[in-house]
């Protein structure tokens, strides 16, 4: 298999997972992230030719919490507009039991992501199929996509062409965990990188 010259390059960006990396690594306290340009600058730092951004992430219903819907509905449209496409998933809620010192529990509704990761994990495998990219460029940590590591590899050896998936990740002095996806590239951003690609728009009610 030739590995091309010029490498075209999709970035599948796990919102949430994204978020809490930066969180950890540099303290910022929301989603900051402006995805087109920290994939433009990662690609370009491979030397790499960004042909899509793609997004994925879970939204709490308006019921549910109105004002980080109102953010993500707002920030979604605006990446839409900059021609990056998206994917949104309800936020499924539960009731978490926190035990308190007095031998009581306080009760607190916890929201969790179902099913970002597979529809993740499909569309890179759809779009390798459909020799869409060189690179599979994932803005993720997320061990559940490491199978998806070894499909890539199966798919170019098919195809009988060169296929690369990489892991892209915030990494600073308060990160803890420091691996990127099993069997995939590793690239660590650091804090420089990544504040350069800040969106200025903040997006939440009275901000």
């Amino acid at each position: 298999m030739i590995e091309p010259a010029r490498k075209r390059v999709v970035a599948f960006v796990d919102g949430q997972n994204l978020f809490h990396a930066a969180r950890e690594a540099f303290g910022h306290s929301w989603p900051n992230y402006d995805v087109r340009r920290l994939s433009v600058s990662v690609a370009e730092r491979m030397g790499w030719d960004l042909a899509e951004v793609r997004f994925y992430t879970g939204v709490p219903s308006r019921a549910d919490n109105p004002r980080w819907h109102a953010f993500w509905s707002a920030k979604l449209a605006q990446m839409g507009r900059e021609d990056v496409w998206t994917f949104r998933r309800s936020l499924r809620y539960r009731d978490h039991r926190i035990p308190l010192p007095d031998g009581t529990h306080l009760v607190r509704r916890v929201g969790s992501e179902k099913g970002i990761d597979i529809r993740i994990a499909l569309d890179i495998v759809r779009l390798a199929r459909a020799w869409r990219y060189d690179v599979a460029l994932v803005f993720s940590q997320d061990q559940d996509l490491s199978e998806v590591a070894d499909e890539i590899r199966a798919i170019a050896k098919d195809q009988d062409r060169w296929t690369k998936i990489a892991s892209a990740f915030p990494v600073g002095p308060r990160t803890r965990n420091r691996r990127g996806i099993n069997g995939t590239d590793w690239i660590r951003i650091d804090r420089q990188q990544y504040d350069a690609c800040l969106d200025p728009r903040s997006y939440l009610p009275g901000r």
